[in-house]
């Protein structure tokens, strides 16, 4: 629930109001923590965040109670009115933190935000009156300096956003009243942006294009002498694409004697079998064809990976909107990525555009600064639609920018090109498996893909939603009745053959893949040649995605050159850049660049990336807890990374999780014994980790890998720890039997290898299994071994850790006084070594022991401590198991509304965690709290 009677201003000075009423939010660092609350309504910002928005990386050590203090103060000034005993409405304490319930749209820093982004997808879409009064809405509300005399760095870093912010929609409603026919409203706030701004080239671009059209012309040049004056003296440098354009375009609205010759009518044949693309056919009918009548957008590049039906979609869209072109539509192939044919040069194209609207060939100057001008001068306020079809890069097209008025520029690339202020990008994906589904029915019918909907599944699956791929397997399939659908599918199924198999005729993905790598393997630029190389090698990986420092460590080049090289292979549309600076390949593309590399070099690179994802994983487990035990015999040596806290140790274990998974496996299935060897070292080095988020298939999983990897290699110590890790995983999934039969091939192997710590650590595991089967007699026999063994060989580790199981035993068994004594001593024993986790444990089972004997405070203290133990180590069962004892402790006192609260918390986490023993838990606590109310 949100309170609509709070809003809150952050626009300016920061205030609040209270169903109208003005309130004082107070001092500064209370209303820093209030910031940080609005900036996320609803959400729970967690103590962590609150003190490092605060303080930064150095908080005092008041700290804590600092924050305590602030909470408590903004609830009093928010609802002066609450009694003691009243619960907060408005700041709520939540797992970990606290959430501020307030609409979203009554923090005028959340509106201001959503306002500007409806009004730049407005503009994006030529609504630019809709997009004017979105701005003027959103401008409306701004006061001054946001945040004024809020301290601490989150306020710094959200001032500065939201200055931005504010910045991008000034320009933007001076860019909506130039289009709009209004320029002269625009140049009085572009100049003041300018004042406040004056390293932000677009205002200077605008005002210049605001002052063009206004015919005042000599002042616009002397904003652009004014600009590259402050950027040189500046920033030592020139003014970027879009300002030369804008000075570009001022300098060559001179009129020419000329007549235009005949309309221009060269768009290519519509294509009939074309299917889907209707968000992307809408979006560019709306640039092309704005619905409100206003000017079509000067520039619009439809960019994507090689068969991604670029140029078709380009015509289909050309001839819906030519309507809106009167003056002619102009079709250049630019033949940017056509294998062995020469791709047009920037004067070709402009002598072609030029002689398409009539120009004679002797007119053409054959210099190409010469040529664009007068291209320039003549389409000036034509209504032309001109279609640049496969363009390399920008360099090829930049000249014929920025677009005359009442031009509009149509380009299809397998390249991104970003570089130009006036470029809207319009970015192919894959098909929907519905648009797929499609396209293989219209090319070989609906019967065959109906009476297979398993086999049509895999076939897209297969072609990768690739339009070409897809327009090739129905081809072959309609060239070949009496093939089925499955038919097709198995023998794409084999990667070694599948692009061969997606061959007809003239049509052929590999083609379309070898001329995007060939054009870089041969370019006289160092990075693309790069990239072509490194695309070879990340067909070599197996993974989900890929890092910067990974993909660098597979290639043996320093990370610089490895993140220019992805970048290349991004902007050519042969691998996918998500928005975490992570790199991806479609599944077709990784077939082809498997294909690059020798099988005899494979093993060099795959050593490296294998190798610097154990070495990382090993030092991220380590120092996300420093008190858990890793496997030395598959130590790997090579470079790694490393981690300055336990924070940015588990922030990269869970961002690199699948890859770690996905590489161990890839490494254990490889028939080279350094590799499947390297990949058990990465896949047992996820022990601690998976324990800690509950993943228990994986836990099995990777431990069933490694005993394969094992029994392979007759290496009986990854042997013994793989049995350790499948059993974690068994104990997860509640298949004791199972859990139990690995943990004495686990003993039985440390005893063979005289592994004495391994040998107390599979009586530890042994001990807390046997506790959960209730075996209570045999738990306690493998704790008290554990503890001999420990105190036999000074591990302190193990001896707390069999504490804590000789501990549960005997308050299961009701010797409660012995089970007090052992988790008393375990708590501090783990106390004094820091180890967080496992004093988590403890503390759990101890608040659950106070329960047992009536003590309920010191019990709902226990496991309060626990709880915040449990959150700060992210150990996630535990934290379920803490929630629901903390539910039956408020039971037990009467809090029936706190207990609730707590109950609901652990559901919550246990659906997440999809565990079906513990949801069984909380209906069993929430059934107790039933029976207590019906009495």
């Amino acid at each position: 629930m949100s309170a609509p009677g709070l809003g809150l201003r952050l626009l300016g000075p920061v205030s609040c109001a209270v169903d109208g009423e003005e309130v004082d939010p107070g001092p500064p660092r209370q209303r820093a923590v209030l910031v940080m609350l609005a900036a996320a309504p609803g959400q729970v910002v967690t103590k962590e965040r609150l003190l490092e928005g605060l303080w930064g990386d150095r908080p005092p050590s008041s700290a804590q109670q600092s924050v305590y203090t602030y909470v408590a103060g903004l609830r009093r000034a928010l609802e002066p009115d609450r009694n003691p005993g009243e619960r907060p409405g408005l700041v709520v304490s939540a797992a970990g933190g606290y959430r501020l319930l307030v609409e979203p749209d009554r923090v005028d820093a959340i509106a201001f935000t959503r306002l500007t982004e409806t009004a730049h997808r407005s503009a994006e879409a030529g609504a630019q009156a809709e997009a004017l009064r979105a701005y003027d809405q959103a401008l409306g509300l701004w006061c001054g300096r946001p945040l004024d005399d809020v301290p601490g760095p989150f306020a710094e870093a959200e001032r500065a956003r939201l200055e931005d912010l504010h910045a991008g929609a000034v320009e933007g409603r001076a860019a909506a009243r130039i289009l709009l026919g209004a320029p002269h409203e625009a140049v009085p706030e572009l100049r003041s942006l300018i004042a406040r701004h004056p390293l932000r080239e677009r205002p200077y671009e605008l005002l210049m294009l605001a002052l063009d059209a206004c015919d005042r012309r000599p002042e616009a040049l002397r904003v652009y002498a004014e600009a590259r004056h402050v950027l040189s003296d500046q920033l030592g440098v020139e003014p970027a694409t879009g300002l030369r354009q804008a000075y570009a375009l001022v300098s060559a609205r001179t009129a020419a004697g000329w007549e235009a010759g005949p309309v221009p009518r060269q768009l290519p044949r519509d294509l009939i079998g074309f299917v889907g693309r209707p968000r992307e056919i809408a979006h560019l009918h709306g640039l092309l064809a704005p619905d409100d009548g206003a000017e079509p957008h000067p520039l619009v590049v439809i960019s994507g990976a090689p068969g991604s039906g670029k140029s078709a979609l380009a015509v289909r869209v050309a001839h819906a909107v030519r309507h809106r072109f009167p003056d002619g539509q102009v079709f250049v192939h630019l033949r940017g990525g056509t294998p062995n044919v020469p791709r047009l040069d920037p004067h070709d194209i402009v002598a072609r555009l030029l002689r398409a609207i009539g120009t004679r060939n002797e007119e053409v100057p054959p210099g190409l600064t010469e040529a664009a001008a007068l291209w320039q001068a003549r389409a000036a306020s034509k209504r032309l639609l001109v279609l640049l079809d496969d363009a390399a890069d920008l360099e090829q097209v930049h000249w014929l920018l920025p677009a005359p008025a009442g031009v509009s520029v149509l380009v299809t690339s397998r390249e991104s090109l970003k570089a130009e202020d006036d470029l809207v990008r319009v970015r192919l994906g894959r098909l929907s498996s519905a648009e797929a589904r499609t396209m293989l029915a219209r090319l070989a019918g609906e019967d065959r893909f109906g009476a297979d909907p398993a086999g049509t599944a895999s076939l897209i699956r297969l072609c990768d939603g690739l339009p070409l791929a897809l327009r090739i397997a129905g081809a072959r399939l309609a060239d070949r009745p009496d093939w089925t659908v499955g038919e097709l599918a198995g023998r794409l199924a084999d990667a070694r053959t599948r692009l061969g198999e997606l061959e007809a005729g003239d049509l052929a993905v590999r083609s379309g893949l070898a001329a995007s790598w060939s054009h870089l393997t041969h370019s006289e630029r160092a990075v693309d040649r790069a990239a072509a190389r490194m695309l070879a090698l990340l067909g070599l990986l197996h993974v989900p995605d890929l890092s910067v420092d990974a993909a660098a460590r597979l290639a043996g080049v320093p990370e610089g050159e490895a993140g220019r090289a992805l970048d290349r292979l991004g902007d050519a549309h042969l691998i996918e850049r998500d928005a975490r600076g992570r790199f991806q390949l479609h599944d077709l593309v990784r077939v082809f660049a498997g294909e690059l590399v020798p099988a005899e070099d494979r093993k060099a690179p795959l050593l490296r990336v294998f190798a610097y994802y154990a070495v990382s994983l090993r030092s991220a487990a380590h120092t996300a807890d420093p008190n858990r035990v890793h496997p030395t015999h598959l130590a790997v040596a090579g470079p790694g990374r490393a981690f300055q806290d336990a924070a940015e140790a588990n922030a990269w274990i869970e961002q690199e999780e699948a890859v770690l998974l996905a590489a161990a496996a890839q490494a254990m299935a490889d028939p080279d014994d350094d590799l499947a060897r390297t990949g058990a070292a990465i896949g047992l080095a996820m022990l601690w980790p998976q324990q800690k988020a509950y993943r228990v298939a994986d836990l099995i999983s990777v431990g069933n890998q490694a005993l394969s990897v094992a029994e392979r290699l007759a290496d009986d110590e990854t042997a013994m720890h793989a049995h350790s890790q499948a059993a974690a995983g068994e104990y997860f999934k509640g298949d004791l039997t199972a859990a139990l039969d690995h943990l004495d091939r686990h003993l039985t192997l440390a005893r063979r290898l005289n592994d004495r710590f391994d040998e107390q650590r599979a009586h530890g595991n042994l001990a807390a299994t046997y506790v959960k089967a209730q075996r209570y007699d045999r738990a306690l026999e493998h704790g008290l071994a554990q503890r001999e063994i420990a105190r036999e060989i000074a591990s302190e580790v193990g001896e707390r850790y069999a504490l804590l199981q000789i501990g549960n035993a005997y308050r299961h068994m009701g010797r409660l006084e012995e089970a007090a004594l052992a988790l008393e001593e375990a708590a501090a024993m783990a106390g004094r070594a820091g180890d967080a986790s496992l004093e988590a444990h403890m503390r759990h089972a101890l608040g659950g022991l106070r329960l047992d004997r009536g003590d309920l405070e010191a019990g709902l203290a226990q496991l309060g401590r626990a709880l915040d133990l449990a959150v700060a180590g992210g150990t996630k069962l535990l934290q379920v198991q803490c929630l629901i004892q903390l539910a039956r402790a408020n039971r037990l006192l009467g809090r029936r509304t706190v207990a609730a609260e707590r109950l609901a918390e652990a559901e919550s986490l246990a659906l997440a965690l999809d565990s079906a023993s513990w949801l069984e838990r909380v209906a069993e606590e929430r059934a107790a709290g039933a029976a207590d109310r019906e009495r």
